[in-house]
């Protein structure tokens, strides 16, 4: 009897543990919305009022500085009265809305514009059905779109086609450039909204680059134009439509004709259209002015040059009421900083210094005096906000509580509304008092994951492999840890310019990591030199010899992590995707004896195949850089591999090339070499929507069966 007891209580307090620890799975992690902490979406200031609002998936809601006292502004059962009332289709959930003054709100659904103010719903603009791209003037006077490689505007009441061009190889109002020099969209409304500069991309001279689609009866070619390193590139121009006049006049940016043009930025009189000119080679940018009437170059205001690379990714600013001062932002110091410049070309005041980088310019204070940023200044893996006065240099931190901050400033510069994270803690929401600091917390998330063993997280520092260079690492252990046992580990690596992923932030790299430390798994993830957001010198190392110094800072963490008590030395995996699949192959190849298994998604295998704009900024051309392109091809090395590796590729990709893994898969035939290969045949450079939940099982279960 006692002994029967004794083994009910035990199955009973088993039950209890494994009934409050649940398992996250791929799919929900694609589809389940509560496993991510409810937040306050879309908070924005209303109008110039002292009132902010947010919005869910059913109501519009609005708060106030001076109580506590929360009202709805707008149902979704009374938006959807409207629209039948107008006899338009109801919407599921709240369509993002925008206050354009302190009464009357803004929202689009599909092709249509509407502006809702007092009860009162009119339609502004229907565009066409197939309309992309669409871009709505400070005004809200005018939209444009694009209809395939055409630019069109609309003024509510008619529509003007802007270009006419027949040819496919031409393309209007749409990015350039492949999206780099922090290129999102190819149209630009002056300050008024009465006049639009748009890009003109002509890419008849680009070779053609086959993708087939395979969900057709008879499978159908579809080519883009894809650039490759070395290749001839397309050619970009400038055009300038005026609303009032109806003419389109281009800039005479010159020659040569290939070359960059970015960073896109009117004066506030609509009298000049400014762009940054970066020739070919990526390392002499010319910021030039141009006449938005005539089309005429009218002076350089500055150049900046660099042995390495230029990169200018964010447009100037002109201070408020001003026609000749704006903010600059470079990292010609080494750092991103913000430089105050006049519109003769003169350098007045560097407004930041120092060994960290401003992350994002806020907007300037009411009264004109002062502006906000945030920067890396507390810590490389933390995102603050600050305030500067721009006569006398002084500056201030606003935001306090450790982690990574998401701001939205008031209209008069008295408030800001903040949510934060960190490791620890899940997303909070707060009304912060600039003057006094005063903080009143409106929204503080619940953990949606508290049910579940997602593994112990810490962020730490190591050195790099030049020992003087602090490197982020975050180590997640595997769910029920016991430190007398041995795990194996997984690495996630990506290592490439413009990515972090080791932040202070809520669930730093994701609930897969998470679902992989359920899985059993130490799980690891360092930001080697090459990465992002520590300075020009820590990012531009790579510069013509990609992946060596990224290799020799990933196998510091690998030291560190055979140097673990808990951590099983022989059974080490390394994952990644783009340049973390370039990654992870060459780490697969060139230290076999320590990772046992590899996957590696959408991999650059040689850099030859990749596009003009990023692969000759970090490589030069394959010309110039014979030695480079040969030390860093997988294919090239396909001969050295050993063990377990999985390859994935999206069979349309079109920024990695299916071509790239192809030829490695030659390659390794050619050298006698097994290894594993899978196809995503309907999807670009990454899996995404439900499929993503199939990518998990895929990496997951590799691990599991060959580690």
């Amino acid at each position: 009897m006692k002994r029967t007891l004794f083994f009910l209580l035990a199955f009973i307090q088993v039950t209890s543990v494994l009934s409050q620890t649940k398992q996250l799975i791929p799919e929900e992690i694609m589809s389940n919305r509560k496993l991510y902490p409810a937040t306050l979406s879309n908070i924005q200031w209303q109008g110039n009022a002292e009132s902010y609002t947010w919005q869910d998936a059913n109501s519009v809601i609005k708060g106030n500085v001076r109580n506590s006292v929360k009202d709805t502004v707008l149902k979704l059962d009374a938006l959807n009265k409207l629209l039948k009332g107008i006899n338009n289709e109801a919407v599921r959930r709240m369509p993002l809305v925008s206050w354009i003054d302190d009464k009357t709100l803004f929202f689009s659904t599909g092709s249509e514009f509407y502006t809702l103010t007092g009860g009162n719903l009119t339609v502004t603009h229907e565009l066409p059905e197939e309309a992309e791209n669409q871009d709505i003037s400070g005004n809200h006077k005018f939209v444009a779109y694009t209809v395939d490689n055409n630019l069109y505007v609309s003024d509510g009441k008619s529509r003007t086609a802007i270009t006419t061009d027949n040819d496919k190889g031409i393309v209007n109002g749409q990015t350039v450039h492949r999206n780099e020099f922090g290129i999102s969209k190819g149209t630009f409304w002056s300050s008024t909204g009465n006049k639009l500069a748009f890009y003109r991309m002509d890419e008849t001279m680009v070779t053609e680059y086959p993708l087939v689609d395979i969900t057709e009866r008879i499978a159908e070619e579809k080519p883009i134009r894809y650039p490759m390193a070395g290749m001839t590139s397309h050619q970009v121009t400038v055009g300038v439509y005026d609303t009032q006049s109806g003419k389109t006049t281009f800039l005479k940016t010159g020659e040569p004709k290939e070359q960059y043009l970015t960073n896109i930025a009117w004066s506030p009189d609509d009298s000049y259209v400014y762009i940054a000119v970066l020739n070919r080679d990526q390392n002499h940018m010319k910021f030039n002015q141009y006449d938005a009437v005539t089309g005429d170059f009218v002076k350089t205001l500055f150049e900046e040059r660099n042995d390495r690379y230029v990169e200018p990714l964010v447009p100037m600013v002109f201070l408020p009421g001003s026609n000749d001062q704006f903010i600059w932002q470079s990292q010609r110091d080494g750092y991103n900083h913000l430089y105050l410049y006049n519109t003769d070309g003169q350098l007045l005041k560097q407004l930041t210094k120092g060994n960290w980088v401003v992350t994002g310019f806020a907007g300037f204070s009411a009264d004109g005096k002062g502006l906000f940023y945030t920067s890396s200044e507390v810590s490389p893996i933390e995102d603050h906000l600050f305030y500067l006065d721009l006569k006398s240099g002084n500056r201030k931190q606003l935001t306090k509580a450790r982690g990574t901050h998401n701001t939205v400033i008031s209209p008069a510069s008295k408030y800001f509304i903040t949510t934060y994270s960190n490791l620890q803690t899940p997303p909070v929401s707060e009304l912060v008092e600039i003057k006094s600091g005063k903080t009143t917390e409106l929204k503080r998330s619940e953990n949606p994951l508290a049910g579940y063993d997602t593994g112990e997280a810490s962020i730490f520092t190591i050195k790099a492999a030049d020992n003087v260079t602090d490197l982020y690492c975050r180590l997640i252990k595997p769910a029920g840890f016991d430190p007398s046992k041995k795990y194996p580990v997984f690495i996630y690596v990506y290592g490439g310019p413009h990515s972090q992923l080791v932040t202070d932030t809520w669930m730093s790299g994701g609930l897969f990591l998470r679902y992989m430390a359920q899985q059993g798994y130490v799980v690891f993830t360092l930001d080697n030199r090459g990465s992002s957001n520590r300075g020009f010198e820590f990012e531009s190392i790579i510069h013509r010899n990609v992946g060596k110094n990224e290799m020799a800072d990933q196998m510091k963490g690998v030291e560190y992590l055979v140097s673990l008590p808990y951590v099983d030395k022989d059974r080490i995996g390394v994952d990644g995707w783009s340049y973390g699949g370039f990654m992870a192959v060459n780490l697969k190849l060139n230290y076999p004896e320590i990772f046992k298994v590899t996957t590696a998604g959408g991999p650059v295998c040689d850099w030859k195949y990749y596009e003009v704009m990023y692969g000759e900024r970090y490589m030069d051309t394959p010309e110039q850089n014979p030695e480079g392109y040969k030390a860093s091809s997988l294919i090239e090395q396909a001969g050295k591999l050993q063990g377990k590796l999985l390859i994935i590729h999206g069979g349309i990709d079109n920024t990695v090339v299916w071509q790239h893994s192809l030829d490695f898969l030659r390659a390794c035939i050619d050298n006698k070499k097994q290894l594993d290969y899978f196809v995503y045949p309907t999807h670009e450079h990454n899996v995404g929507g439900i499929d993503r939940a199939h990518l998990f099982r895929k990496i997951a279960e590799y691990h599991n069966q060959n580690l």
